[in-house]
């Protein structure tokens, strides 16, 4: 028992504090830049001809472009070390998950490491999401029933 405090007031002591308001200042100006960076774009998309539809789909997947490359040239850590909770805007941050997690495990080659690792950090976000979309589809079209 006293083994686990001692641990507990060493991790404590190791443990660096940090600022919440600080961080979540900083999360909401980075997240915000990149969500402005999407309206931004699908702006430019949707003056170039496509409808608004395809315009934010085009803006999918150059968010995730961006962030795939900028996860593998290594620069995503180092935003996120500052950005905080803004850099998991999710398309930013479902890409930068999958990515790194391929980069990680690369080494073990591409069935058994990446193939078999690459959605650790991802899948129980699509796990979560489905069924939480799910919900309240269900909830939705109950509701709609009832009233």
């Amino acid at each position: 028992m006293e083994n686990s405090k001692s641990y507990s007031r060493l991790i404590k002591l190791l443990t660096p504090s940090s600022s919440v308001g600080k961080d979540s200042l900083f999360a909401f100006i980075f997240g915000g830049t990149i969500c402005l960076i999407g309206e931004l774009l699908a702006m430019l998309y949707s003056s170039i001809g496509p409808d608004s539809a395809t315009a934010y789909q085009l803006v999918t997947v150059s968010l995730i472009f961006v962030s795939a490359t900028v996860t593998a040239l290594g620069f995503y850590d180092n935003i996120a070390r500052i950005a905080g909770a803004g850099t998991l805007v999710p398309v930013t941050g479902f890409a930068n998950s999958v990515v790194s997690e391929a980069l990680d495990t690369r080494s073990e080659g591409y069935i058994l490491g990446v193939g078999s690792k690459i959605f650790t950090v991802a899948g129980p976000v699509i796990l979560y999401s489905t069924v939480s979309g799910m919900l309240y589809g269900l909830i939705y079209y109950l509701l709609g029933v009832i009233f």
